[in-house]
């Protein structure tokens, strides 16, 4: 499974790298669109995955793991198991990321984000800014999946198991758009 390769064929065999006309959560059109839901619905899978990216991580740079809900919840927890350290997470609340359901970090406390999947950063950084909010000092970022193939800046350096080149549009600039089809939203995120 550590393969790009195979990741991304993982992927495709789950039926979770998909094509069509869709809208990301970033509001942003695509030609594809990971689900990584599908990818992670075995738990056998997704330990495989959280391992992969622990096994990456310099356990030194970090005391807690944490995610931005709903896509980071179990790649997050399975890199937090896999590398035996506390797993908390974040989620939106009136439109705006923040701790919730008890959960606290201490001054200075370093934290990993992992996400799933990296369009453009935004759920990582809005992760990020509100547990820096509270003290925390975020040291890095991890993911399954690139799909900025490098380019999405969240503020902090991060690493990914795999990268795509996948290309995304506004609406008044989207070609699918353009010839009529109709783009549909998979994600968890209203826009």
């Amino acid at each position: 499974m550590n393969s790009e390769e195979n990741i991304l064929e993982h992927f495709k065999k789950m039926s979770a790298l998909l094509e069509g006309h869709f809208i990301l959560s970033s509001g942003l059109h695509s030609p594809k669109y990971l689900q990584c839901a599908l990818a992670l619905q075995s738990p056998k899978e997704a330990t495989n995955f959280g391992r992969a990216i622990a096994e990456k991580l310099d356990r030194e740079q970090f005391d807690t793991i944490a995610s931005p809900a709903i896509g980071g919840l179990i790649i997050g927890y399975e890199v937090a198991r896999a590398s035996n350290t506390r797993f908390i997470w974040t989620e939106r609340e009136n439109g705006t990321m923040t701790l919730r359901r008890g959960f606290s970090v201490k001054e200075n406390e370093k934290i990993l984000v992992v996400e799933d999947v990296i369009t453009t950063g935004g759920s990582t950084r809005e992760c990020i800014g509100a547990l820096e909010s509270h003290g925390a000092k975020v040291t890095g970022a991890a993911s399954i999946i690139d799909r900025s193939n490098g380019r999405a800046d969240v503020g902090v350096k991060r690493f990914a198991l795999a990268s795509l080149e996948v290309p995304s549009y506004k609406t008044e600039d989207c070609p699918m758009c353009a010839k009529g089809e109709i783009a549909v939203k998979p994600g968890s995120r209203a826009n």
